[in-house]
């Protein structure tokens, strides 16, 4: 039988481009029916691949998911809605951009399906906002934050810290703003300088390595809501749980040219990368060893099945003790000084 698979929905197409961004997008006027067609085509690729399997939940990222015409974005759910088990619970998120919805066009998304909204607000200065290269003002985050609440909809915002001349100070006012709003899902991104991009371009002073945690530290100091992943912070219950999926080492699948997945097929993990269906058959090795890395960003660390304690290296794990830890439950997890340096304990832990 058919194991259940998430999907995520890549929509690569943006009002403008933001002077850190890396990814997978362009600033165009879409050909929404050319969109969706493609869309549908490789869903229907995945139905006669792998049947009518069960779907726990559906990301639209990007891009710019909420520049989607609705009847667009009812075409797609229709489609997947007739080719997969959707589940009356299944988490459907649609990542936004505020200026990009109204009460109407957001409610039009929350009838269709949409129970979760992500809104790339980045900051509260409209300085800051104007140097990112954003679109919105600090008050039309607040708008598209208030209206996501009042509708009742689950909300997440995005935001970047570590920007020239930020301090600890300037993180914990950020979150005092964020807790005075009442959000209950968090994601605070330290920016990094990408080469292909403006920044990149740029030769920005940016704070040091050591400024750079105590920034990291200042959220979890002031935030009042819990980290469950590296840039991650939920209050009980309503993390993302597309996202803690993945991590978690679920299989998904990518729709879209920039979308990638990790399906398994005939019992064999596959690497899916731009969307369409293209896939190559990985090892359990390669794909325990992409488990430890994701496991081992979440607080709940990544669970110790035979593949991944045999892709350890136990050596260099008992040489970490302050770093990582066992938790009760079978798994192993980094402590919160281990998370500072994660990307180093991950190169000596993998055998």
């Amino acid at each position: 039988m058919t194991v259940a698979h998430n999907l995520y929905i890549h929509v690569p197409f943006c009002a403008s481009k933001c002077r850190y961004c890396a990814f997978y997008s362009a600033a165009v006027k879409p050909d929404w029916d050319m969109y969706a067609g493609g869309i549908c085509r490789e869903i229907d690729d995945w139905r006669l691949k792998l049947g009518k399997f069960s779907v726990p939940t559906i990301f639209f990222g990007g891009g710019t998911p909420s520049l989607m015409p609705t009847p667009i974005f009812d075409r797609i759910m229709t489609h997947i809605r007739n080719s997969f088990d959707v589940s009356p619970l299944c988490e459907i998120t649609l990542e936004s951009n505020p200026g990009t919805l109204d009460g109407e066009r957001l409610g039009a998304f929350q009838n269709l399906g949409v129970n979760r909204l992500s809104i790339g607000v980045q900051s509260f200065n409209d300085e800051e906002l104007a140097f990112l290269g954003r679109r919105h003002s600090a008050t039309d985050a607040r708008r598209l934050i208030d209206a996501g609440l009042n509708a009742g909809l689950r909300v997440s915002a995005d935001f970047i810290y570590g920007l020239p001349g930020h301090t600890a100070p300037s993180v914990e006012h950020l979150c005092r703003q964020i807790n005075d709003i009442g959000l209950r899902h968090a994601s605070l991104y330290e920016l990094t300088i990408e080469p292909a991009t403006p920044f990149g371009k740029m030769n920005l002073d940016m704070p040091d390595n050591d400024t750079m945690a105590d920034m990291y530290n200042a959220i979890s100091d002031t935030l009042h809501l819990a980290r469950y992943e590296v840039s991650n912070y939920a209050a009980p219950g309503n993390e993302c749980q597309h996202n803690s999926n993945i991590w978690d080492a679920a299989p998904y699948i990518g729709l879209g040219r920039g979308a990638a997945g990790r399906p398994i097929i005939d019992d064999v993990w596959h690497d899916q990368m731009g969307g369409g269906g293209r896939c190559t058959p990985i090892s359990n090795t390669t794909r325990a060893v992409e488990q430890i890395i994701t496991g081992m960003r979440t607080t709940r660390g990544v669970n110790l099945t035979p593949d991944v304690r045999a892709a350890i290296d136990w050596n260099a794990a008992r040489d970490m003790d302050g770093l990582i830890t066992l938790t009760p439950d079978n798994r192993l997890a980094a402590t919160n000084n281990g998370i500072l340096i994660l990307d180093e304990i991950l190169i000596k832990l993998v055998a």
